[in-house]
């Protein structure tokens, strides 16, 4: 059984990582751009991020002014028990949320929409936002810590079957035209697209797309996996680069997620995690023990399931 200060320590913990260390995933994509650049601020501007990320884990403090806004994704194992339930899981990672904005520190970005109230710890109504899902057969709960941006960097449009994937392509293309042109981006980013679902399930799918993969990550669907990188090619080749510069280095990688949706439509959202991708994970057992990685594995085959049912002998055969 799980308690409530191994969610705090967890919370703190992963808050501190996702805030400092940027992931390896993608600081090997940046690496790569770097190589394929040509433009001579746009090389510039990629080394000094490099530069930045060492010098923010040399002293340990955040890595970028605007800290985002801290938020948290909890996968629960089927099996997983927490002392004092749900509530004290919450509780623990709204205190950690407070604390975490002090010690670290990080900006308190979080404000009433029309008092501009601010708590001055990032907790407030509906924050930081708590997000769920669940695995079979396991006893472990995984939490993940991402700070996004929350202003911008973020469209939506409603797309007809009959636009299909010229239609998808385009949008994503004047999407990334008027990020890039109007510096709403912070680019090179990771762009995450939700695919179908309502408006509610795609902008939520395209979220997770950006901040719960990591760069390289193609989806298992063959036809989508190839559409993703079609989609990175056409961001990569519309003239701009990191900060909108002229150059070629404004995706460092493209996810694209789906959901079943209405015969009628097909709704479509993109989204940009900046070139911060602050996130970190936190695996808690039920003897106490901690594990820590920055791979949220978010989308599991149980999560991108399609049938009724599922089968422990198909958690198995996802597993390998």
């Amino acid at each position: 059984m799980i308690d409530e200060q191994t969610f705090y320590g967890a919370g703190m913990e992963i808050m501190s990582r996702a805030a400092i260390d940027i992931p390896e995933d993608y600081r090997e994509g940046l690496r790569g751009m770097l190589e394929e650049e040509q433009e001579e601020l746009s090389r510039f501007v990629l080394m000094s991020m490099l530069d930045n990320w060492e010098a923010a884990e040399t002293d340990r403090r955040a890595m970028c002014a605007d800290t985002g806004v801290p938020r948290y994704f909890v996968k629960i194992g089927n099996e997983a028990q927490i002392k004092g339930g749900p509530i004290a899981l919450e509780r623990a990672l709204r205190r950690a949320t407070a604390d975490a904005t002090h010690a670290i520190p990080l900006r308190p970005n979080r404000v009433h929409p029309l008092s501009r109230q601010d708590n001055n710890n990032n907790v407030g109504i509906n924050a930081p936002e708590i997000e769920y899902s669940f695995e079979p057969d396991a006893d472990w709960i995984d939490v993940t810590s991402v700070h996004k941006g929350g202003l911008f960097g973020t469209d939506y449009r409603m797309l007809f079957p009959g636009d299909g994937i010229d239609g998808i392509k385009r949008f994503f293309l004047d999407v990334m035209y008027e990020f890039g042109r109007r510096g709403l981006a912070c680019q090179p980013a990771i762009v995450g697209i939700g695919l179908g679902g309502s408006k509610d399930i795609s902008v939520t799918l395209g979220k997770q797309a950006a901040c719960l993969r990591t760069v390289g990550d193609r989806n298992p669907d063959p036809k989508i996996a190839e559409l993703e990188l079609e989609l990175k090619e056409i961001g990569n080749n519309i003239g701009m680069g990191p900060m909108g510069f002229v150059g070629k280095s404004m995706v460092i990688d493209c996810h694209i997620e789906v959901g079943y949706t209405h015969t009628g439509g097909m709704p479509m959202s993109v989204h940009s995690f900046c070139l911060s991708s602050r996130r970190a994970v936190a695996r808690l057992h039920a003897d106490g023990t901690v594990e820590y990685r920055s791979n949220p594995n978010w989308f599991t085959p149980y999560m991108r399931r399609d049938t009724v049912e599922w089968s422990t002998a198909e958690t198995a055969q996802a597993a390998g």
